[in-house]
C-alpha cells in the first residue's frame, strides 16, 4: 500500500523486504546558507516560481532522527556552490557532518573557477562520495573549461555528480538536455544522476540514460501531486522508466527537508506508477546499494 503518512513509511519498505530506503537527494548545508535558502523559497524567488512552503523547516538533528524514523539508511548531504569562492568551504562542512552522520554519504561540490582541480582533489582524497551541481541556480555552463579537468578527475574516480541539469521548475540559459548531452559527449564515462528525472524533459533525459552507460536519474519530487500540477511525466514513457530501473539507472530522490509535502508523498507517487514491486526494490534500495557499495 502506498504511504498516507510518514509514519506509514517503515511499513512500506518493510512489505516490499527491504532493509530500508536509500535517498540520494537529500540536502544538509551550513546553517546561515540554509536560511538563506529557506527565505528564498518563503519568498517564491524567480527560480522557484510558485508558492512553496518548506515542510521539514527543523534543525539538523531533528531532521537526522526523522529520516531514522522513515528508515532512509543513506543519504546524501547535497550542498551546491552558486558563485565562485565557496565551494571548497562548503564541502569542508559536508564532508565533517557526513563524518559525525550515520548513513550521510560524504558530499561535496564545485563551481568553474580556477580553484576547483584542487578543492575537487581534496574532497576525493578526504572521502566524497557523491558530488551535486545546481546548473539553474548557479547559472553556468557544464562545458566551462575551468571544469574540464575537474570532470575527467570524478569519470577516473567513478564518483557520481547528481546534477540538476534540467530546466524545471524555471529554465535558465544553461539547463536543459542539451547542454547535459554536450558534457556527456566529452566526458562518456562521467557518473552522472540527473536530478528531477530531467523535467520537464523527461524524453530527452530519458533517451540520454539509455544512450550513456554511467547515466542515472533520480526521482526527486516528480509523481507527486505538487510536482503533477506543473510537469508531469508523460504516461506512455512509464515502460522505458520501469526499464531503465531495472536497468539499475533510476535511484530515489526526495529533496528533503526542502519540499511542500509528507516525505511519504514522494514513495506514493512511485508506487502509484504501478510498475511492480520489483522496480520499487530497485528504485527504492537496490541501485543505490550497488552504485555506493551499501551492502558492503
Amino acid at each position: 500500500m502506498p504511504p498516507a503518512a510518514d509514519d506509514e513509511v517503515p511499513a512500506f519498505w518493510r512489505a516490499l523486504g527491504l532493509p530500508g530506503l536509500a535517498d540520494v537527494h537529500v540536502h544538509f548545508l551550513p546553517p546561515r546558507l540554509l536560511r538563506r535558502v529557506w527565505a528564498y523559497f518563503d519568498a517564491a524567488g524567480p527560480l522557484v516560481g510558485t508558492e512553496w512552503p518548506i515542510r521539514y523547516r527543523w534543525s539538523d538533528a531533528e531532521r537526522v532522527a526523522h529520516l531514522g524514523r522513515l528508515g532512509v539508511r543513506a543519504f546524501s548531504a547535497l550542498a551546491y556552490a552558486h558563485r565562485p569562492g565557496m565551494a571548497a568551504e562548503l564541502n569542508r562542512w559536508t564532508l565533517e557532518f557526513a563524518a559525525t552522520t550515520p548513513g550521510c554519504l560524504p558530499s561535496a561540490t564545485f563551481f568553474p573557477e580556477p580553484e576547483a582541480e584542487r578543492y575537487v582533489a581534496d574532497a576525493l582524497d578526504s572521502g566524497a562520495r557523491v558530488f551535486k551541481v545546481h546548473v539553474q541556480v548557479g547559472n553556468f555552463a557544464l562545458t566551462d573549461p575551468a571544469l574540464d579537468r575537474v570532470w575527467g578527475m570524478l569519470a577516473d574516480a567513478g564518483v557520481p555528480v547528481v546534477t540538476h541539469a534540467g530546466h524545471a521548475p524555471v529554465g535558465t540559459d544553461h539547463t536543459g538536455p542539451d547542454p547535459f548531452a554536450a558534457l556527456l559527449a566529452r566526458h562518456p564515462a562521467l557518473h552522472a544522476v540527473v536530478a528531477h528525472l530531467g523535467a520537464p524533459d523527461y524524453r530527452a533525459f530519458l533517451d540520454l540514460a539509455e544512450s550513456y552507460e554511467r547515466v542515472r536519474l533520480d526521482t526527486t519530487m516528480a509523481f507527486t501531486t505538487f510536482f503533477d500540477r506543473f510537469v508531469p511525466f508523460p504516461a506512455n514513457e512509464r515502460p522505458r522508466l520501469r526499464a531503465l530501473g531495472l536497468a539499475g539507472k533510476v535511484l530515489l530522490g526526495s529533496d528533503f527537508p526542502n519540499i511542500p509535502y509528507p516525505y511519504a508523498e514522494q514513495l506514493a507517487g512511485l508506487a502509484r506508477l504501478d510498475l511492480g514491486d520489483d522496480w520499487l526494490r530497485a528504485v527504492c534500495w537496490h541501485n543505490a546499494a550497488a552504485l555506493f557499495d551499501l551492502d558492503g
